[in-house]
């Protein structure tokens, strides 16, 4: 079956599934957990485990329901904020994702062996001089960039459980994702019990899968008798002690993603309709939030791959199930490095290679979930062409699946009209000719690709009011120039060169602009830009 075709035994119409099976939002939140496994460079279904050692650490205390059920959704979502800090993190480090594995088997609660790994990662293979220019940038500006990088994290996540409509337990347990027994974490130093319970058993919980998996149950038993009482919660850690033995070994004999969705927390929450396609807007913002290049990519994928399949006059439930592939298909994105995705140059075959992973990705954490299966045939198959010369599975695609095709087509043009790190966006006009071009070499299916150009304006007018848009926010023009740039990354120094300006009057700016829309860090300011189309 290639890859532009639909899953086995679903019924189709125009290579797309036509029916709406409702999600869970336990499949949502595991599928989110898969993407935070790939954030960190474990294998899949890792923090699905911790989530079954939190769960069993639960059961073990006779904690009562209202506790476990936070413990729960804490645990799978324990680092939903990583995609919003993934870019600064990468700029210090390089290649984030290695040294956010490290993090996971490191004592964070131990401020010399946490610098010590940070050295470690940040000096390897660099000769002396070097070395000691690396050791005294990241002796002189640590602590503030912990302090930004760890805010950011929370707030982003703070936000996005706000939009899926998470309690306050659970969203005041995430604000100390990064937080220590002892007082050692960031961003606030908080301490002791001043920690919600549910996040001190998952901060032992998924140390301890990362310890058990990658050195032994031997080991991560030694880490929780010589972190208990610092690093964690001694009384959580003698749970852990006493029982974790026999859960390793349980561990050894289930599937996670199974066994997670079993406990989910009753009655579960079905997901359909306007609810469904807010929670995949949320998921399209995380996707988007990994690079400040992406700030409204996904969004714009599924609104032209919608208009283009009105253009082709594609049935509504065929039109539902693009829009919402289109909110899902970079899923896979987390598994590529920063120091890849924001690289000012061309990539080395090697580095391209690795790229080629994320459809791969989006393919193997959809097809879990019976919902997201249903778009799987369309959201992994946006990097493949009709010659045969996409990727991941390069194969043909058919033109009898033109839904697949579109998306295609989509993800070329509105890729080609947004500033990349290597190069400037095409104008409208450039990309049309260029998407012209795909098309008459075979890469493009003609229909799609003719479909996604009218729907962009190319060869139909579009439509005036005469009125000008309102920013939202209550935003001017310049502020809404400045937020653009500043959710990009760029410096204050860099916005005041680009807009011609002093760096007083940009800072100014961005902090009038940030009191107007309630954050306090670049990564929340560009998520709102995302949730308010200011990006793009």
């Amino acid at each position: 079956m290639c890859a532009f075709c639909s899953e086995a035994g679903a019924e189709t119409s125009g290579g797309l599934p036509i029916f709406d099976p409702p999600l869970r939002l336990g499949e949502l939140v595991a599928t989110l957990a898969l993407a935070q496994d790939n954030a960190f460079g474990q294998p899949l279904e890792s923090q699905l485990r911790s989530c079954l050692l939190a769960s069993w650490m639960c059961d073990a205390a006779a904690l009562g329901e209202e506790l476990r059920a936070t413990t729960y959704w804490v645990a799978l979502l324990r680092f939903i904020g990583c995609t919003g800090h993934a870019h600064e993190v990468s700029t210090l480090f390089g290649d984030e994702i290695a040294i956010r594995g490290q993090t996971l088997i490191h004592d964070s609660g131990n401020p010399a062996e946490v610098m010590r790994d940070i050295v470690a990662f940040a000096t390897a293979g660099r000769d002396e001089e070097e070395r000691e220019e690396i050791l005294r940038k990241i002796q002189e500006t640590i602590r503030e960039w912990a302090f930004n990088n760890f805010s950011s994290g929370c707030e982003v996540a703070d936000v996005l459980l706000a939009r899926l409509d998470f309690g306050p337990d659970i969203r005041e347990a995430l604000r100390c994702t990064f937080e220590c027994w002892n007082g050692n974490g960031h961003p606030n130093h908080v301490k002791g019990e001043a920690i919600p319970l549910p996040m001190r058993i998952v901060h032992v919980s998924h140390d301890m899968e990362a310890l058990g998996r990658i050195f032994s149950p031997e080991r991560a038993l030694e880490a929780a008798q010589e972190r208990r009482g610092q690093t964690y919660d001694p009384a959580v850690a003698d749970v852990f002690l006493a029982h974790g033995r026999d859960w390793f070994d349980q561990l050894g004999g289930i599937e996670p993603w199974d066994a997670v969705l079993a406990l989910e927390p009753e009655p579960h929450r079905l997901l359909t309709g306007v609810e469904l396609d807010d929670a995949l807007t949320v998921v399209a913002d995380f996707i988007d939030l990994k690079s400040p290049y992406w700030g409204g990519h996904s969004r714009r994928c599924a609104k032209l791959a919608e208009d283009a399949a009105g253009v082709l006059g594609l049935a509504d439930a065929e039109v539902t199930t693009l829009r919402r592939a289109a909110l899902l298909h970079d899923f896979g994105t987390t598994v590529v490095p920063n120091s890849i995705w924001d690289k000012p140059g061309p990539l080395t075959r090697s580095e391209f290679d690795r790229v080629e992973l994320h459809p791969m990705l989006t393919e193997q954490m959809l097809r879990r979930s019976p919902a997201f299966a249903v778009l799987n045939p369309v959201a992994c198959a946006h990097h493949e062409k009709c010659d045969g010369s996409g990727y991941h599975k390069r194969v043909q695609a058919a033109d009898d699946h033109l839904g697949a095709c579109v998306l295609a087509a989509t993800e070329v043009y509105v890729g080609l009209t947004a500033d990349r790190a290597d190069r400037p966006p095409f104008t409208p006009e450039d990309a049309a000719a260029d998407l012209r071009r795909l098309e008459s070499a075979g890469v493009l299916e003609p229909r799609a690709s003719r479909a996604v150009l009218v729907a962009a304006g190319h060869g139909e007018p579009r439509g005036a009011t005469g009125k000008r848009p309102q920013n939202p926010g209550g935003l001017t023009r310049r502020e809404v120039e400045v937020l653009r740039l500043a959710a990009r990354g760029l410096t204050t120094r860099e916005i005041s060169d680009r807009l011609y300006i002093s760096p007083k009057t940009a800072d100014h700016h961005i902090q009038h602009i940030y009191g107007k829309i309630g954050v306090s860090t670049r990564a929340a300011a560009a998520l709102w830009a995302m949730q308010h189309t200011v990006v793009q």
